[in-house]
């Protein structure tokens, strides 16, 4: 009925107790629950858009980039919705996937990523503490891990290519 399973990469559980879904969009966080070596110590967000909501990555890398990289754009990826508080080190399309490495004055250095999955835009971030940054090689490593994961979770369905 329009759900869109999440996949988990090895090594990361779902938090459910701080993780949202409401009738038409959820927000699900995970963290590491094991203390294996592969898996980094972070925290991953993945954001479920309401149905329809893909619709912007039919805009394709380079419209996305240019959006991301905008003020408008800078204040949507800020935590704390000021846009010079963001720094977009990298936007660009993957594939099916848009991806952003960000500089953000409240969380540090991150990845991000967009997919379309059945009309709906799932968002993809990882992250580390104050205390425990993670390292920026790792948080791409882990945003693809999760997006492979969510991929595998979701075969038979619809995706939109972020192009270049």
């Amino acid at each position: 009925a329009g759900e869109v399973p999440v996949g988990i990469p090895p090594g990361y559980c779902i938090d459910q107790t701080a993780s949202r879904s409401g009738k038409d969009s959820a927000v699900v966080l995970m963290g590491r629950c094991t203390d294996a070596v592969q898996a980094k110590p972070a925290l991953i967000t993945v954001a479920i858009g309401p149905g329809g909501s893909a619709g912007v990555m039919t805009a394709g890398g380079p419209a996305l980039a240019a959006f991301f990289t905008s003020h408008q754009g800078r204040s949507m990826l800020s935590r704390d919705k000021r846009a010079s508080d963001v720094q977009v080190i990298s936007a660009r399309g993957a594939g099916d996937a848009f991806l952003l490495h960000l500089k953000d004055r409240a969380v540090g250095e991150y990845w991000r990523a967009a997919i379309a999955i059945d009309g709906r835009l799932v968002t993809i971030s990882a992250t580390g503490t104050e205390s425990l940054p993670l390292p920026q090689e790792d948080g791409r490593a882990l945003v693809d891990a999760t997006l492979k994961a969510l991929r595998a979770a979701n075969p038979a369905a619809k995706t939109a290519t972020a192009g270049p």
